[in-house]
């Protein structure tokens, strides 16, 4: 059962959470902001479940919390270095590092070091898509996939999204990891005892496996088989080799802390500006035409990736934001912790006014 919380209380909450921590008041709006509406529009394993894992790193200094980002660009490219940054201020600011570039660039490739998760990558791309950008985000993580017979993971499942503008619609927004299903899943799975769906992963030997348990010792399943393997090859070649050797300012070794070595993920962000090539009216008619025509082949519920989230942004907006029960607990818990008292739910607000 959820209750409904009011988006902006909820924001100004988390924000002063992310001040407690040491972050920047600037800096924490951004990042609470990035991580609220990602929890509006369903990304719920990277919403609001991620906060005190995210306090819990900012703490231990894991992510920086007064990051002095840094960048270096060039015809078509930008190196950002993140500082050890939270991937919603990291990512977000990638964005409008790239919007600037497109001023006087049809395109331009951003490579982020030294950077914190990014969350919902989804979330990015859509911020470029709502500036008119087209725009492919990808972030490297540490192994997890293998191909049937492998004895241990072999590469990240390393998440893609991207994002395109529809004019007069919300933003074609598409984010998937290389895998056939999240770690989270699994780990859930074997909390409860049950079993996992036959090809989401493999044993320690590198066999197929439905025991939950036997698969936390394994590997992850790439989705589409060597097809999955083949994009995260991809999202290793940009987000990886790219990101961590470019220069100037890749880290000399020794200078991150060694805890927060280990909880970086570089990764890129390549983004377009489409009326560089034909004009904003040719492509937006083109986009209404091919859209068009796929919605109207798959009937009445056919959907565009990214309109179910432009869904419930609007109505999380309009009637408030819905958490569940343990995860609502979790976070005043939290709150108690930090001296930052969790907001009352939109339901107990209006009866503790109506009985005021």
């Amino acid at each position: 059962m959820s209750t409904h919380w009011n988006v902006q209380a909820l924001e100004q909450w988390t924000t002063r959470v992310f001040e407690g921590c040491g972050v920047p008041p600037e800096q924490a709006a951004e990042a609470a902001a990035i991580l609220v509406r990602s929890e509006l529009r369903g990304y719920k394993t990277h919403g609001m479940t991620r906060l005190a894992s995210y306090v819990e790193r900012l703490r231990a200094n894991e992510f920086n919390p007064g990051p002095e980002m840094a960048y270096r660009s060039f015809p078509g490219g930008i190196v950002l270095q993140a500082d050890g940054a939270m991937g919603q201020i990291a990512g977000p600011y990638a964005v409008r590092l790239g919007l600037e570039a497109l001023e006087t660039s049809a395109s331009v490739l951003i490579v982020l070091q030294s950077c914190g998760h990014l969350g919902a990558l989804g979330i990015h791309a859509l911020l470029a898509a709502e500036a008119g950008a087209f725009s492919m985000i990808g972030q490297r993580t540490p192994p997890a996939l293998a191909m049937e017979g492998f004895p241990r993971a072999a590469i990240g499942h390393n998440p893609i999204a991207f994002g395109c503008p529809l004019p007069g619609q919300a933003p074609i927004v598409f984010d998937v990891a290389c895998s056939v299903a999240a770690r989270g899943h699994i780990l859930l799975a074997a909390r409860e005892g049950k079993p996992i769906p036959e090809g989401w992963a493999l044993d320690a030997d590198g066999r197929p496996t439905t025991d939950a348990k036997r698969a936390l010792g394994g590997s992850l399943l790439p989705m589409g088989g060597h097809k999955g393997i083949g994009i995260a090859m991809m999202v290793e070649c940009l987000a990886g080799a790219l990101a961590a050797t470019a220069a100037p300012h890749a880290p000399a070794p020794g200078s991150i802390p060694h805890g927060r070595a280990a909880a970086m993920q570089d990764g890129f962000l390549w983004m377009v500006k489409p009326e560089s090539f034909a004009g904003q009216a040719p492509f937006g008619d083109y986009m209404k035409q091919w859209t068009d025509t796929y919605l109207c082949a798959g009937g009445d519920d056919a959907r565009l990736p990214g309109n179910r989230g432009d869904a419930l942004e609007r109505e999380a907006r309009e009637h408030g934001i819905a958490l569940p029960a343990a995860i609502a607990q979790e976070l005043s818990a939290l709150g108690e912790r930090l001296g930052v008292r969790f907001p009352a739910s939109a339901s107990a607000s209006a009866s503790a006014s109506a009985s005021a």
